[in-house]
């Protein structure tokens, strides 16, 4: 055992650093309220040297970079709990987190964005072919490669085998967003790193390969697609885009709930069957810029919605919860932080599938009327017990 040094966040909660055995970093975020100690377990595995760092590939079409990481062939899928590797290790489950927690963060293991050095070998020293800027990433050409440098991290919502974030309790909300934070703010000082994007992906129908209440965090070397568009939108319809949105919404009758610091909504033009957007009324450009008062709404607010979306049906909903923040160098003026909750679930039994227009052509086809939606996920939060910090 070894004490680690406690560094005090907001709200109560405490982060301490760590290191596993092949020298990914890990971090304990200690609830304001924790049974643990101060002392956390030291990483005894004998593991392999660190995958080399995947390469991308630009699509000379659309100028898109494709990560090709083979490396995460080799993941977990669907391990039983006695195999969980999110859970505190034992001496059965040689798992990727040492001790207790309340929260950890770590590397992933089989990351799409990695260091920025690729692996030595015996033969070659490393290689090292970055991105040169988003000058760089633009420039035209067949056949352009680039090293996929980031950092992706995987984030424990709790040491339990099963859950969601909308299974924690309020306490343990807050401290998540405290790790959001904290790793948002650390990700967007490393070199090279231009968005920061915290998600949680729920339920095999989604693709989820282990159960474990848990999400990520991608530091992209790029600035993404989807994020490309929207600075494009902001560029055309001006830089006050995203608090007319707000206003806009927030006079509809669309509205799921809405806060003193957030509002969530179902969106004009929504494209899947369930789509909520969750947005904070101040320009705000990412999690890291929000404050104690705002966070602290957060956490109780956001459990009741992913509830009320549980509550629609007689089984989980499967969905996507995905932050959607700022690039960390350009658009800071225009691009407001918003989470987009998305799940292809259109009935009890069935799921909308990504087929023709939507899959080849990017033509959405909606099938439930975003108003229509609105009143279900109404009725459905409305079902659900409030929720109190």
């Amino acid at each position: 055992m070894q004490e680690f040094r406690a560094e005090p966040l907001g709200a109560g909660v405490v982060k301490r650093r760590s290191r596993l055995a092949d020298g990914r970093e890990l971090m304990y975020f200690d609830d304001p309220d924790t049974t643990l100690g101060h002392e956390r377990s030291i990483d005894t595995r004998a593991l392999d040297a660190r995958a080399e760092t995947a390469t991308m590939r630009r699509d000379v079409l659309t100028g898109d970079w494709i990560s090709v990481a083979a490396a995460r062939q080799n993941r977990a899928f669907l391990p039983p709990a006695e195999l969980d590797p999110l859970a505190p290790q034992t001496p059965t489950n040689p798992s990727e987190i040492p001790s207790r927690y309340d929260v950890a963060v770590f590397e992933n293991r089989s990351p799409s964005f990695g260091p920025a050095l690729a692996r030595a070998t015996d033969d070659a020293p490393a290689a090292v072919d970055p991105p040169l800027g988003l000058d760089d990433l633009e420039t035209p050409g067949l056949g352009r490669t680039r090293t996929s440098v980031g950092r992706c991290e995987v984030v424990c919502f709790s040491p339990e085998h099963e859950g969601s974030f909308g299974t924690l309790t309020p306490t343990r909300a807050r401290t998540v967003i405290e790790a959001w934070a904290d790793r948002s703010a650390a990700l967007s000082e490393l070199p090279g790193i231009e968005q920061v994007f915290p998600f949680e992906n729920r339920g095999e129908a989604i693709g989820v390969t282990l159960a474990h209440p848990h999400g990520q965090i991608y530091a992209y070397p790029y600035i993404p697609p989807r994020t490309r568009r929207l600075l494009e939108a902001a560029e055309r319809e001006g830089p006050d885009l995203f608090a007319r949105i707000l206003a806009f919404e927030q006079d509809s009758e669309r509205v799921l709930l809405r806060g003193e610091h957030w509002t969530a909504f179902v969106p004009f033009a929504a494209r899947w069957p369930l789509e909520v957007h969750l947005m904070p009324h101040r320009h705000v450009t990412d999690i890291a810029g929000t404050t104690d008062a705002e966070r602290d709404e957060l956490a109780p607010l956001y459990l009741r919605l992913l509830r009320g979306v549980d509550a629609l049906y007689d089984s989980p909903t499967p969905y996507i919860a995905a932050w959607h923040q700022a690039p960390v160098h350009v658009g800071r003026e225009a691009v407001r932080l918003r989470l987009e909750l998305t799940s292809p679930r259109r009935a009890a039994d069935k799921l909308k599938y990504l087929a023709g227009s939507e899959a080849a052509m990017g033509a959405w086809i909606g099938d439930v009327p975003p108003e229509s939606a609105a009143a279900r996920l109404r009725a459905a939060i409305e079902s659900v017990p409030e929720v109190k910090l």
